[in-house]
């Protein structure tokens, strides 16, 4: 999915905007103290494409007090439109994806400004081969990955995960992966499922099997092959992956009949054991749908939207206990292609779609299986709950709405975003 409005002259806005946003950096001895220009210590970043200025609009990321729930006068200037984010798990940077030229930029967070070779990195502005809808930080803070579907490969079908390295900056490798889509990665980073298209004839020849892709980052630029195709019809359709805690199972999430699976084409869960070598397909778990899900304690939330559902409109939650391998029945909510998840304070979990035929967001309690759907429609492209406190900001259809979770409902203190709201990160 693709966010912003291309098109638009900014280049004076940016330039103006940039100056406003500057940030000092004071030095002292052998350490220096950075300076916010927002002056806060807990903030928000949501993407803006469409900040309006005196002159027109300009690509910005708002800075929002996430005690307060203000929005700061500062921002962080950008030269292209922002969409899609990625955090740093080491919170330090933010990586920041533009669908207007397919490029990739690195946020400083500290100093609330574009990453520079003096802040100990040096990604710069790197220029993707085709757009993306997923991209993640390694557990080393040093190495970027992201799933290109379009990206062009010699001699074969389209699609590569991207490898960045985000200390010296640029591509250092492309790792071919057809219709590369989504990928994820375990917690302690030592593997990565890649998801692309539903059969890979090149590496899974006998009868075309549906492929998961996983790929060791250790082995990248080590002469080794980092990538294993695990074929098996186990998998139909597979599109995403949830790893246990101790990351020795991936559960492998298969879309089927929903993502153009023939006639015949089931969802399901699919235990990945990541203890052989390579990785062995376990037994699928029916469900109704599977597009993303959501691993907490021995329950594994998952939802999707049933092809011909007998409820009309309407998408599914299931609860899998992977410990039984069975699953609740499902709980109606709303439709379209879910692939945002995110669980919020007081056990509600917080569920948004794209293309939907109304309202885009659904809110499960964990505890009593109920479901709000709140009225707001349009797109939901971005869920952040907010540490610490009863409190989960949603960007949807261009704005950024704030829920309470102790009533699933819209908090009376709200933030206008001048603009499009797209994505939203917590960076501290």
């Amino acid at each position: 999915m693709l966010f912003g409005v291309p098109g638009l002259n900014r280049t004076l806005i940016a330039v103006g905007v940039l100056i406003a946003s500057g940030v000092a950096i004071v030095s002292c001895g052998s350490s220096s103290k950075q300076t916010r220009t927002s002056g806060l210590r807990f903030r928000a970043f949501v993407s803006n494409p469409l900040q309006p200025t005196a002159l027109g609009s300009a690509p910005v990321l708002n800075i929002v007090d996430a005690t307060l729930d203000q929005l700061s006068t500062a921002t962080v200037s950008l030269t292209n439109d922002p969409g899609l984010m990625a955090l740093f798990p080491s919170k330090r940077f933010t990586l920041v994806f533009s669908p207007t030229d397919n490029s990739i930029a690195e946020i400083d967070n500290a100093q609330e400004a574009v990453a520079s070779g003096t802040t100990g990195s040096n990604l710069g502005r790197v220029v993707l081969p085709g757009p993306t809808e997923s991209m993640l930080v390694g557990t080393d803070n040093g190495t970027g990955y992201v799933a290109v579907p379009t990206a062009p490969v010699t001699g074969q079908s389209p699609g590569a995960v991207e490898v960045l390295n985000l200390s010296t900056g640029g591509i250092t490798a492309s790792l071919p992966i057809p219709n590369a889509r989504y990928i994820v990665q375990s917690h302690n980073g030592s593997r990565l499922l890649a998801f692309g298209s539903s059969t890979d004839p090149a590496h899974c020849p006998a009868n075309s099997l549906p492929v998961v892709t996983v790929i060791t980052p250790s082995l990248i630029g080590t002469g080794q092959e980092p990538r294993k195709f695990v074929c098996s019809n186990a998998f139909d359709h597979p599109v995403w992956g949830v790893f246990s805690s101790d990351d020795s199972t991936a559960y492998v999430l298969n879309c089927g009949l929903e993502c153009s699976g023939v006639p015949g084409s089931t969802a399901s869960i699919t235990p990945l054991d990541m203890t052989t070598d390579p990785p062995a397909p376990g037994t699928p778990i029916p469900v109704a749908a599977a597009t993303i899900g959501l691993l907490s304690g021995n329950n594994l939330y998952v939802v999707g939207t049933p092809s011909g559902a007998a409820c009309g409109n309407c998408g599914t939650l299931q609860v899998v206990d992977i410990v039984a391998a069975t699953a609740a029945p499902p709980v109606r909510i709303t439709d379209g292609y879910h692939n945002r998840m995110e669980m919020g304070a007081n056990g509600q979990l917080f569920i948004g779609a794209h293309t939907c035929s109304s309202a885009c967001l659904s809110i499960f309690n964990i505890a009593t299986s109920s479901v709000v759907t709140p009225s707001q429609s349009g797109d939901v492209t971005g869920i952040q709950p907010i540490r610490n406190r009863n409190v989960v900001y949603v960007c949807q259809n261009g704005g950024l709405l704030i829920y309470d979770t102790t009533t699933d409902m819209l908090q009376a203190t709200q933030i206008t975003i001048r603009g499009q709201a797209v994505d939203v990160k917590l960076v501290d």
